[in-house]
């Protein structure tokens, strides 16, 4: 396993319980290096959305636990935030919640021409998404073909 998956992993076992106990859900953690700086990045949503206090009360519960463990051997800088519109979906609980909802796909190679497409998800698997357009087409994706996928946002 590379460092930075298991530094992700353990961030991940260390913060599932305080997001528990607030009612929150984990999103997503990365471990990424930027213009020389490694950065560990939390990404957590509730219901309604999460607050500034809510990042400050779950960086603070979080912090102690990893000066406790001590894994990381760099030095870091922690961030906790809401994934925001644009997330992309990554997990199996992030495609279940969009079933029935408009999703936005980029694909690396062109599909019937097109690399860009929007839809309402109709179906996912291991292997590949179903959206369909407002008249009911449906159009099957291979998962291993999409760059992006995630929620629609029009404003």
């Amino acid at each position: 396993m590379a460092k930075s998956e298991n530094i992700e992993r353990r961030t991940e076992e260390l913060v599932t319980p305080i997001l528990e106990e607030l009612h929150m859900e984990l999103v997503d953690v990365e471990y990424v290096k930027e213009a020389g700086t490694w950065y560990l990045r939390v990404y957590c949503d509730k219901e309604g959305g999460i607050t500034v206090d809510d990042c400050e009360t779950i960086s603070r519960a979080l912090e102690k636990k990893l000066d406790q463990e001590d894994f990381i051997p760099d030095a870091y800088i922690l961030e906790v935030s809401s994934p925001g519109l644009g997330r992309p979906l990554k997990k199996e609980k992030d495609f279940a919640r969009a079933v029935g909802k408009e999703v936005e796909i980029h694909t690396f190679r062109p599909v019937e021409h097109e690399k860009e497409f929007i839809g309402y998800l109709k179906a996912y698997g291991p292997d590949t998404v179903t959206i369909a357009d407002d008249d009911g087409n449906e159009l099957v994706l291979e998962k291993t073909n999409l760059a992006l996928i995630r929620m629609a946002v029009r404003f």
